[in-house]
């Protein structure tokens, strides 16, 4: 069971590491429980400073396929591994959507990333429209398989399924549609695989006891140490 943290474009460097310093504090109990948290690139060395040793790991929230080059404003999987980061999303919905990254980016950054080392968290899902539509299958199909012919199962390789439609809007799949699509993906691609879509504290006991869903990877719940570990205690007792 994993449970990872993406704290999007939040937390200054003074802020992260006082978070960590806490999360750290209130996490130390739990066992059984993989625990990850994504700062921004600003954050990640002080987050990495007050975590190393502890249970929890230091993942990005994204990663470029290249060691190095003309690549303005990417960071390359070697800089991740020099400040003792553990791990990188790869494929973010709002990567999708909001930068027009493509299946075969995703597949370049997550060979890439896995390649020199790090672990990697592979995000897949389907807009409103898409499920509206009738188009979750093959949108999940479409991505999940573009990872896999890219890199085939691994180790270091864990999917997160994120529906589009639940991802900061307050909805939130229900544990039946989670379940649904992850043994869908488990189909096309067995690895461990999170749910992502208003993960809270509230809800993550049910969404983390079906069979199919392997962890979490929270959002705004994430932002919070109380909420984060109460997430945590959740997947435990799952």
């Amino acid at each position: 069971m994993l449970v990872a943290g993406n704290w999007k474009m939040h937390k200054t460097r003074a802020e992260a590491a006082g978070f960590c310093r806490s999360l750290r504090d209130a996490v130390a109990g739990i066992e059984g429980v993989e625990i990850a948290v994504c700062p921004p690139f600003t954050a990640l060395e002080p987050a990495v400073e007050p975590l190393h040793g502890s249970s929890v790991a230091v993942f990005a929230q994204n990663v470029h396929w290249a060691d190095e080059g003309a690549y303005t404003g990417e960071i390359a999987p070697g800089m991740l591994l020099d400040l003792g980061v553990e791990g990188a999303l790869t494929g973010h919905s709002e990567r999708r959507q909001l930068f027009g990254e493509t299946d075969v980016g995703v597949g370049r950054r997550t060979v890439a990333a896995l390649e020199a080392g790090l672990r990697v968290i592979a995000c897949v899902g389907e807009t409103d429209e898409e499920r509206e539509t009738g188009e979750t299958e093959a949108v999940l199909a479409r991505q999940a398989g573009a990872i896999r012919d890219a890199v085939g199962p691994h180790k270091r390789l864990t999917l997160a399924y994120e529906p589009v439609w639940a991802i900061g809007t307050g909805k939130t799949a229900t544990p039946e549609i989670a379940q649904e699509a992850h043994a869908f993906l488990r189909g096309i691609l067995d690895v461990p695989i999170l749910y992502g879509g208003s993960v809270k504290p509230d809800n993550a006991a049910e969404l983390l006891s079906r069979p199919d869903v392997d962890g979490a990877l929270v959002g705004g719940a994430s932002l919070e140490v109380e909420s984060f570990a109460a997430i945590c205690v959740a997947a435990a007792a799952a």
